[in-house]
C-alpha cells in the first residue's frame, strides 16, 4: 500500500522506520511544524520529522490538519492507508476521509483502558499491572475506533513511565506494521470498543508530578515512576524546588513524619503518610543531578528539616 505516516515525538520513530522498512511504499509522513526548543529558542525539527529528512521523505507540516492547502497535497499524494503514532492534532473528517483504508492509530494502552494524551503515565500512577498497546481505526471520537489488534506488557516494580513507553515503542511498531499487512491483504479485522472499562488519560501537568508525602509510600512512588521523565517529579526544600529522580519504599526504616527527612550514611529517607522512601537523584535548581547522599551533604540537611 502507499502509505504516509503521521507522529511526531522520538517515540514514534520506531514505528516510522518499521513502516519504511516493511513492504508498504513510504510516500511522506506528516508532523507537528518546527517548534521552538533549548536555550537559544531556535525552530527544531520533531524527530519524526528528522527522520524523514535523513531518509529522504517528503515532510508536511501543517499548522493545523484542516488546511486547504494540507488537504489538497493528501489527495495528491493518494495514500491507501495513514498509520498515526503520537501525532499531536486532531484530525479532521475531511483528511479521514481522504486515504481509502483511513488513519489507523498505535496507542499505548489496551483500549478502552486510559483513553488520551498520556496512557502509560496513568497506567503507572494508578498501579496497572498489565498494559500494552493497541490499534484501532481512527475516528473522530477521542480514542474510541474499533480495534484491529492489541499486544500486552507487563508493568515491571520500578519502570518508570519513561522505560515503559520506550518498550511499548518497539513492540507497537510491530504490531502497526503487522495490521497495515492484514488491511492489505484484507485478513483485518476491527472489532468495536466495549461500552465497560473506559478510562481517560489526560496529559499531566507540572502541578500533578509535585510529590505528596501525605499520600502512602506506594503511591508516592508511583507518582515519581509515572512522571519521570515527563513532566518530571518534584518537590521544595527550604522553598526552593528540586527535581527528584525514583524512589524506593522503604517498609523497615524509622518512622518519619510526611515530609520529614532523614539523612544516614548511606541513604536519604523521606517520610510518608506509611513508611518512609528512599531518595534517589535529587537535582537542585541550577544544579546537577546527583545522589540523594551528595546532595544532603551539600545542602547540610539538618534534623526535623523536610520537603513540602
Amino acid at each position: 500500500m502507499r502509505v504516509i505516516f503521521a507522529g511526531t515525538p522520538a517515540v514514534a520513530v520506531p514505528s516510522v522506520a518499521a513502516v519504511a522498512a516493511s513492504r508498504h511504499e513510504l510516500v511522506a509522513v506528516v508532523t507537528r511544524p518546527d517548534a521552538p526548543a533549548g536555550r537559544g529558542r531556535g525552530l527544531s525539527r520533531s524527530p519524526v520529522g528528522e527522520w524523514a529528512d535523513e531518509h529522504g521523505v517528503e515532510v508536511l507540516t501543517p499548522a493545523r490538519p484542516r488546511e486547504p492547502e494540507f488537504l489538497a497535497r493528501l489527495r495528491e499524494l493518494a495514500p491507501d492507508c495513514v498509520p498515526v503514532v503520537a501525532y499531536g492534532a486532531l484530525v479532521p473528517p475531511a483528511a479521514l476521509e481522504i486515504p481509502r483504508h483511513g488513519w489507523v492509530n498505535l496507542h499505548f494502552s489496551l483500549l478502552p483502558a486510559w483513553r488520551g494524551a498520556a496512557p502509560v503515565q496513568h497506567a503507572v500512577l494508578h498501579g496497572d499491572e498489565l498494559t500494552g498497546a493497541s490499534v484501532f481505526q481512527l475516528e473522530e471520537g477521542l480514542d474510541t475506533g474499533p480495534v484491529y489488534g492489541t499486544l500486552t506488557d507487563e508493568i515491571r516494580p520500578t519502570d518508570t513511565s519513561g522505560d515503559l513507553l520506550d518498550r511499548l515503542a518497539v513492540s507497537g511498531s510491530g504490531l502497526l506494521v503487522a495490521v497495515l499487512d492484514a488491511i492489505e491483504d484484507g485478513s483485518a479485522r476491527a472489532e468495536p470498543q466495549p461500552a465497560d472499562g473506559v478510562s481517560l488519560a489526560p496529559k499531566l501537568t507540572v502541578d500533578d508530578a509535585r510529590v505528596r508525602w501525605t499520600d502512602p509510600a506506594f503511591a508516592v512512588d508511583r507518582r515519581v515512576r509515572a512522571c519521570t521523565p515527563a513532566p518530571g517529579p518534584w518537590s521544595t526544600f527550604r522553598g526552593e524546588r528540586i527535581k527528584l529522580g525514583p524512589v524506593v519504599p522503604v517498609p523497615d526504616a524509622p518512622a518519619l513524619k510526611p515530609g520529614e527527612l532523614l539523612v544516614e550514611k548511606s541513604r536519604v529517607l523521606v517520610g510518608t503518610a506509611t513508611t518512609p522512601v528512599r531518595l534517589g537523584e535529587v537535582r537542585a535548581a541550577g544544579k546537577r543531578a546527583m545522589p540523594a547522599t551528595d546532595w544532603a551533604r551539600g545542602a547540610r540537611v539538618a534534623a526535623g528539616e523536610d520537603l513540602a
